[in-house]
């Protein structure tokens, strides 16, 4: 039987202490639910924050590391996969997910979003935390009009919608804002 695999994606560089704090419980909460966790696979940031809060719950957290080695992954993660291909990892990150929950972030993370959204992926923002894709809340990215992003008030609402889609609750999910 096939696991859920949720990504975790947001902020690298420079990320804020709530920022922080909100990805290890997105981690914690995931993991709790019995989800793998698939993030970027780094040492810093929204990443490693993720991947500590998987850790910290025993669950599953895959990393998908932009370098050739494990020299930048985090230490918190079950499975590092180095790839050698830079951000063109990112792509990997979103088609292995089943749905994306955003911490942050900025054009990094928009790509993530981009390639989720192509494939009709539910994505939720947790809003607040300075990511540039909170301005697409109750938006499509384009004129396609694949899927809505979904916002979300705190850690626990963005791991509760994201469940409740990918069980097959959903109701009006998809038009939270």
């Amino acid at each position: 039987m096939k696991r859920t695999i949720v990504g975790v994606v947001g902020q690298s560089v420079g990320a804020t202490e709530e920022q922080i704090k909100a990805a290890e419980r997105v981690g914690r909460l995931l993991a709790k639910r019995n989800v793998v966790v698939v993030c970027g696979g780094r040492n810093i940031g929204i990443m490693d924050a993720v991947a500590k809060g998987v850790e910290e719950e025993g669950g599953i957290c895959v990393g998908i590391l932009p370098e050739e080695d494990l020299s930048q992954a985090s230490r918190h993660l079950t499975i590092p996969i180095p790839t050698g291909m830079g951000y063109a990892r990112n792509r990997i990150v979103a088609l292995a997910s089943d749905a994306l929950i955003v911490v942050g972030g900025g054009v990094g993370t928009l790509t993530e979003v981009s390639y989720a959204y192509l494939q009709g992926k539910p994505i939720v923002v947790i809003k607040g935390l300075g990511s540039i894709c909170e301005q697409y809340i109750g938006k499509y990215l384009d004129s396609k009009k694949i899927t809505k992003l979904m916002g979300a008030d705190s850690p626990e609402e963005a791991v509760e919608i994201v469940m409740k889609i990918l069980e097959g609750n959903s109701g009006d999910m998809f038009f939270l804002q």
